[in-house]
C-alpha cells in the first residue's frame, strides 16, 4: 500500500497541477503522506519539487492538528537530514520546514529557532547556538523559508533578532541569495538595510523565486528595489 501512496503521490507533483494535487492529497491520511513527500523533495525536477515542499507544509500542519507528536517526529527528521552525522544533505528541508511553520503557530514556536540558527555560526560552547549551512544551495532554501515566514511572522522574526543575519547575505556571491536576504528583509521592514539594499540597485543578475506555486524570474535589481518601496525609500 506504501508503494502505491508513493506512485501516486509523485505522479500528482509530476502533474505539476498544484491545486488538482491538494485535492487528491487531502483524501489520504496525513500519515502516510509523510514518506511520498520526503522522497519528492529529492527529485530534480524544479516544480515537483517546490510543489512538495508547499503541500508538505499544509500536510504537516494538519498533522499538528491532529497528533503534536507525529508532526515533532518529521520535524525533527528535517533537523536531522541537516546534521553532518546524518550522511545526507538535507535537499528541501529548510523550505518545507518553513512552510510547516507558516501555516502553524505552535510548530512555528517550538522550531522557529532551530531555521534561524542555520543562518548563525557556532559561538563558544556556553552560547552556542548556530549551525550555519555551509552549501549555497542549501542556504537558497533557508533563506526562501525565511522570506515566506517573513510573510506572516515578521514580528516573530524580529523579536529573534534575524535582521544581522540577513545582512551579511546581501554581500554574497551568489545572487540567488543576495535577492532572497533583500526579499526577506523588505518583508521584515529592516531599515537598517537600506544602504546595502540601495547598492543593489545595479545587480542585474537573475533569481528564481518561487511565489504563490509559481517560479517567477526576477532580478537582484527588482527584489531590492521593492524591499525599499517596502521600506518607504525612493529608489
Amino acid at each position: 500500500m506504501n508503494r502505491k501512496i508513493k506512485k501516486k503521490v509523485l505522479a500528482l507533483l509530476a502533474g505539476n497541477d498544484l491545486e488538482k494535487a491538494r485535492r487528491e492529497l487531502g483524501k489520504f491520511a496525513e500519515n502516510g503522506l509523510v514518506n511520498p513527500l520526503f522522497s519528492a523533495l529529492y527529485r530534480p525536477e524544479e516544480m515537483l519539487r517546490w510543489h512538495t515542499v508547499t503541500l508538505f507544509g499544509e500536510v504537516l500542519s494538519r498533522l499538528a492538528d491532529k497528533d503534536m507528536e507525529a508532526a515533532r517526529i518529521v520535524m525533527r527528521r528535517f533537523l536531522w537530514s541537516l546534521n553532518d552525522e546524518s550522511g545526507g544533505i538535507g535537499w528541501g528541508a529548510p523550505e518545507a520546514m518553513a512552510e510547516a511553520m507558516f501555516h502553524h503557530d505552535s510548530l512555528c514556536d517550538e522550531y522557529v529557532h532551530m531555521l534561524i540558527s542555520y543562518m548563525r555560526p557556532d559561538g563558544p560552547l556556553e552560547h552556542q547556538d548556530g549551525n550555519f549551512l555551509e552549501l549555497p544551495e542549501l542556504q537558497r532554501g533557508l533563506l526562501w523559508g525565511i522570506g515566506r515566514l517573513a510573510e506572516k511572522r515578521a514580528p516573530l522574526l524580529l523579536a529573534r533578532q534575524v535582521v544581522p543575519d540577513l545582512l551579511p547575505y546581501l554581500l554574497f556571491e551568489d545572487a540567488t541569495l543576495r535577492g532572497l536576504a533583500a526579499r526577506a528583509l523588505g518583508l521584515l521592514g529592516a531599515d537598517e538595510a537600506v544602504d546595502e539594499l540601495q547598492h543593489l540597485l545595479g545587480d542585474a543578475r537573475k533569481v528564481r523565486l518561487y511565489h504563490e506555486g509559481e517560479v517567477i524570474i526576477t532580478t537582484v535589481t527588482e527584489l531590492a528595489a521593492d524591499a525599499l518601496a517596502q521600506l518607504a525609500v525612493r529608489v
